[in-house]
């Protein structure tokens, strides 16, 4: 069956501590606030911005919001390797993000998808993600697709949000001076590769978030 999603009420709780086997690094896990994410037409986008983002080649997902401003927040690990000391300089990994709709606990989670992508199709723990070739993820708005022309190559206000930062992973919020439209982005947990978006529904039936998994921290499921 297709991978499934985990326990990300867990992950996205402030002081939940774990281990990697062998003797590896230990982390904790503490809740970066992003701010608010402009989504004037609902239609959600993830992606790595800096090599997708107004190239034309990304879709928002099937699954679409009510239009509004909405929380965008990273579950951030701190991890430490065995026999160090705590650092001033500490060594940070976005584990996940989500776009919070509703700030209610989700009941059950489904993939985000694309057109023409069908579950059904996926062989054993396979899954739907988007690629990363720069380290980065991101949510935005479809209508903002075309709003960052200046974003290109080493330079333009995306680039300046993590050069300016020290390239802390995130998230930080990146708005357009031309366009006033913004996107959310955040290092992609430990770098390029393939990573699967989940939305989570209340009780209810109602969408509570849209969440990017980057595989930083084991499931605590599985140990």
């Amino acid at each position: 069956m297709p991978m499934p999603a985990r326990d990300y009420t867990w992950l996205f709780t402030p002081g939940s501590a774990f281990a990697y086997e062998d003797s590896g690094p230990t982390g904790v896990i503490h809740v970066v606030d992003g701010g608010e994410l402009s989504l004037p037409t609902g239609r959600v986008v993830a992606c790595d911005p800096f090599v997708y983002l107004g190239s034309g080649d990304v879709e928002p997902f099937t699954v679409t919001a009510e239009p509004g401003r909405y929380r965008v927040e990273a579950a951030v690990a701190t991890l430490t390797g065995p026999g160090e000391e705590p650092s001033g300089t500490p060594h940070l990994r976005v584990a996940a993000a989500r776009l919070v709709i509703r700030d209610e606990p989700a009941a059950t989670w489904e993939p985000a998808l694309l057109p023409g992508q069908d579950p059904a199709e996926l062989g054993d723990d396979e899954f739907y993600g988007y690629g990363v070739d720069a380290g980065t993820g991101c949510f935005y708005d479809a209508s903002a697709d075309g709003a960052f022309p200046t974003c290109e190559g080493d330079e333009g206000p995306l680039w300046d949000a993590f050069e300016d930062s020290a390239w802390a992973p995130g998230p930080h919020r990146v708005a357009s001076p031309d366009t006033g439209h913004d996107l959310i982005a955040f290092s992609s947990g430990w770098g390029d590769g393939a990573y699967p978006t989940w939305i989570g529904r209340n009780d209810r039936g109602e969408i509570t978030c849209f969440l990017t998994d980057f595989f930083v921290v084991p499931d605590p499921a599985a140990s």
